[in-house]
């Protein structure tokens, strides 16, 4: 298991089932991590930069390990708002808040036997963190709303894009839980690290849309790759991806050039620059930024957090409506039928 770029089998198992490709240094420790810890019940810390393909080596350990044919159950911590994360985690009673008119189970009883992949783990709120803690320990937790403990038998697969150290020195993080997620880390390369492994995911991602879409992908020029082993990827594997896919689906193209990569390659953009005199001749005083900043930027996240925040209101609102209306109907009486029996006798 020591050299495992030059393992064809293995090389072609992991691509062909998981779609973990890379030859490199780099990715040749990640995927031996990966092989050995598969197999066990440890739990195991990914960590990397977005789109690096933490999600896929979280499968991939499920899909090599002995509960494959147990549910693998994936959730994002950070997609979830934090007052509703530790009842989607572990379930609820009913009547256990405003809104939860039955019994539900959690992610963790629906991944019994099996794995929960606890994505963006880095986001969890501090008293979530506990509850998580005994179940790494015990196997033991409580519904929201319930004192009674059950028990489950899950593998836990983690990942963040985080530095958790950092966020225990900070103490957004616990030290005790950080220390039980990376019984194994695997901490997978950004793509910048690792160019030697652009022309393999180039023909991998091209083949597989070229095969979508009925083309016959003949191959990628040098000078193509070059270009593309030049630029930074600061959404790495996943930013690859997605321009091979949108190129070759809008261009349908069988062979890739660097005239059809320039047309969508998006331009660097320029340098901020801010004009000196702008506050001398403006009729309204303009703040003195030491940096520049994108105001718009943030009003549009701003904007899209009221949004999220009024739908999960609106989810509780529909909720709690229709559980009025249940009640309602429970206690509408309808007449029973009036049945006339005549004595008459002829």
């Amino acid at each position: 298991m020591n050299n495992l770029v030059n393992d064809k089998n293995i090389f072609n198992m992991l691509q062909m089932r998981f779609g973990i490709i890379g030859k490199s240094t780099l990715m040749n420790e990640a995927i031996q991590k990966l092989l050995q810890a598969a197999p066990t019940d440890l739990t195991v810390l990914i960590t990397g930069e977005t789109g690096t393909g933490k999600e896929i080596f979280a499968n991939a350990l499920h899909g090599l390990s002995n509960r494959k044919k147990s549910p693998f159950v994936s959730v994002n911590c950070g997609a979830i708002p934090e007052t509703l994360l530790e009842s989607e985690l572990f379930g609820h009673e009913k009547g256990a808040f405003t809104g939860a008119i039955e019994q539900r189970k959690g992610f963790f009883e629906s991944a019994d036997k099996g794995t929960i992949f606890l994505d963006e783990i880095g986001e969890m709120p501090y008293g979530t963190q506990v509850k998580l803690l005994r179940i790494l320990e015990s196997g033991e937790f409580a519904r929201l709303g319930s004192s009674a403990l059950r028990r489950v038998d899950v593998r836990v697969i983690a990942a963040t894009n985080r530095d958790l150290s950092y966020e225990v020195r900070e103490g957004n993080f616990r030290q005790d839980l950080f220390f039980r997620l990376r019984s194994v880390q695997i901490e997978l390369p950004a793509l910048r690290r690792h160019i030697e492994d652009v022309p393999l995911l180039v023909d991998f991602f091209a083949q597989k849309v070229s095969d979508k879409l009925s083309l016959k992908y003949d191959g990628i020029s040098d000078d193509s790759i070059k270009i593309l082993q030049g630029m930074n990827w600061a959404g790495n594997v996943r930013e690859l991806r997605n321009l091979i896919e949108t190129m070759i689906t809008l261009e349908q193209a069988t062979y890739i050039t660097p005239d059809i990569l320039r047309r969508h390659i998006a331009p660097a953009l320029p340098p901020a620059s801010r004009d000196p005199l702008a506050t001398e001749v403006s009729m309204i005083p303009l703040r003195d930024y030491s940096e520049p900043r994108n105001i718009e930027l943030e009003l549009i996240f701003r904007t899209l957090l009221e949004i999220k925040n009024d739908i999960t209101d609106l989810k509780r609102y529909f909720i709690t409506v229709n559980a009025k209306l249940e009640d309602l109907k429970d206690k509408i009486l309808i007449p029973e039928p009036i049945i006339s029996i005549s004595d008459d006798k002829e």
